[in-house]
């Protein structure tokens, strides 16, 4: 069985700007967020609210900002094993088989090589991808590269799996069986999610909470509880009600000023 714990991930008065030609351009202010071990949290708002940049930050791929982050208890200063990323492009070395670019994620794991092939060979079992261990990207479907890059975000036993619009450029048919996969993998290595989408419907069916952010700087605006049974009825009136809610949540930022 596999030996992941979840991790509680700790976003303390958070806020980030990029220099654009010499004038400063907020990008987060003041994120406040905590997510408890084991929770699947989805992060949804308009283009350019940060969203991405605050999964950035938590993967520990840029540490110029104000504020803290903290997975359990301890400031996040670089990339680590304890937590895994997978963006919206899958990002697999075409030159390598699928076997070889989920084993690329162990490079620094310090682990044998026995203890690489079962990780490597248990996570290709998870995702439903045996018997292509030898295929090359090129040779795999869009779901079947998402699996792929899933597979390689989790083989490392990661605390925290933090999900980049892992599911936005596939098609409507494998993103909804994409979704049962990822609640099943969730359940099985009890790991923590985060989650940023543009699919509020997908957020409901996936999420314990749901993070709803505002541009322009990107805020937190709220943060709603999913309190709806599982598995959930995308039909029901319930579902429907909690659409609406957080879309009329995203609609409510301010107005841009004109500049």
């Amino acid at each position: 069985m596999m030996t992941h714990h979840a991790g509680s991930l700790k976003i303390r008065d958070v806020s980030k700007s990029y220099s654009v030609e010499g004038r400063s351009f907020p990008v987060l202010s003041h994120v406040d967020l905590d997510v408890e071990p084991g929770d699947f949290v989805s992060i949804v708002g308009p283009s350019g609210c940060g969203k991405s940049t605050l999964l950035r930050l938590a993967v520990g791929l840029d540490t110029t900002y104000k504020g803290e982050i903290l997975l359990d208890g301890r400031r996040i200063v670089g990339p680590g094993l304890d937590r895994g990323i997978v963006f919206q492009d899958h990002r697999l070395l075409p030159w390598l088989t699928l076997k070889g670019n989920i084993a690329l994620s162990l490079e620094n794991s310090g682990w044998s090589a026995a203890e690489k092939e079962k990780a490597v060979r248990e996570h290709i079992a998870l995702v439903g991808l045996e018997g292509f261990e030898h295929a090359y990207p090129h040779q795999l479907s869009g779901g079947m590269a998402q699996r792929a890059a899933i597979a390689r975000g989790l083989v490392g036993r990661p605390e925290i799996l933090l999900l980049d619009e892992p599911l936005g450029a596939l098609d409507a048919l494998t993103r909804a069986r994409l979704q049962e996969e990822l609640l099943r993998i969730w359940r099985a290595e009890g790991v923590t999610m985060i989650l940023v989408t543009h699919d509020v419907e997908e957020a409901i069916y996936l999420s314990d909470r749901i993070v709803v952010m505002h541009a322009h700087p990107g805020r937190i605006a709220q943060t709603i509880a999913v309190d709806l049974p599982r598995p959930r009825d995308r039909a029901s009136h319930a579902f429907a009600d909690l659409k609406r809610r957080i879309l009329a949540d995203m609609e409510a930022a301010p107005a841009l000023a004109a500049a």
